[in-house]
């Protein structure tokens, strides 16, 4: 009798584990239609101190480039904004964080990378920067990467622009890596360091928001692809979220999101990109 008991016991715990083990943001198989589409809602990763990509505003609330991204492609899903929880992400946990099922999907200036495609899956590119510096602005000397010989330069750990200043310019700077771009903003402004390296329309976000303090240099020397980070081939996702990114170029609110939010930077704005449908 106590052996039928203990057995059931077993039994009960097992189911319930394996419930648990289906549960949560991002269920194990499933892809981020079917998520979409049985939950109506989503959480997406999004940075949180990028001015007209993804930033944090005084409410709470989030506002940029990348979250009307975000906001498009979650109502092609059938997902509504109101049913959208937008959760911080900074570049050394966005693969992280989707593997762990804490986002179902990122949209965080995430350049497409072939060492990244080993852990996530990327639909896009759904915009194309290029790799720059920002200085302040009465810095003469420092007018591209062939200038960097001795300069103090800030990025952000696990981004691509900080692997790019470590493996091609490692002899010539030297590297101070911080958690957010906007750390490096006030460590450059204070005169502690003499650059901030990333992406030119990010670099463009915060020297609008300092009022002339700051500029970008304008020699970019990369090509950034930003995509959307899903679980490892999630193909099914992939091609759901591409096809969203296709009609947001094609009717006009990719054009219209990315002056509204990018525009009074003064960044020159691109045409659409080429969706890399693999």
């Amino acid at each position: 009798m106590f052996g039928r008991s203990l057995y059931a016991a077993f039994a009960v715990l097992a189911v319930t584990a394996a419930a648990t083990g289906c549960g949560g943001g991002s269920d194990a198989g499933a892809s981020l239609v079917d998520k979409a589409k049985n939950d109506k809602k989503l959480v997406i990763g999004v940075k949180a101190d990028q001015p007209g990509l993804g930033l944090r505003t005084p409410d709470g609330a989030f506002a940029g480039f990348d979250i009307e991204v975000a906001k498009y492609v979650a109502k092609q899903l059938g997902v509504e904004a109101n049913a959208i929880t937008f959760k911080e992400t900074v570049s050394a946990n966005r693969e992280a964080f989707i593997e762990q099922g804490q986002v179902d999907m990122v949209v965080a200036t995430y350049s497409i990378t072939d060492a990244r495609k080993e852990k996530v899956s990327f639909a896009g590119p759904y915009f194309v920067a290029g790799q720059d510096l920002l200085v302040r602005a009465d810095e003469s000397g420092l007018t591209g990467p062939e200038a960097l010989d001795g300069k103090k330069l800030c990025s952000v750990a696990g981004s691509t622009p900080a692997q790019k200043v470590k493996s091609e310019y490692s002899k010539e700077v030297q590297l101070q890596e911080e958690r957010t771009y906007s750390a490096c903003v006030d460590r450059v402004l204070g005169g502690q360091l003499d650059a901030i390296t990333t992406d030119n329309v990010i670099l463009a976000g915060y020297a609008a928001q300092h009022g002339g303090k700051l500029k970008v240099v304008g020699k970019p020397f990369s090509t950034e692809k930003y995509g959307i980070g899903l679980k490892k081939d999630d193909t099914t996702g992939r091609k759901a979220v591409n096809d969203a990114l296709e009609k947001m170029f094609a009717d006009g609110s990719w054009t219209q999101a990315l002056q509204a939010s990018v525009g009074a930077s003064g960044f020159a704005l691109p045409q659409a990109p080429q969706l890399e449908r693999y």
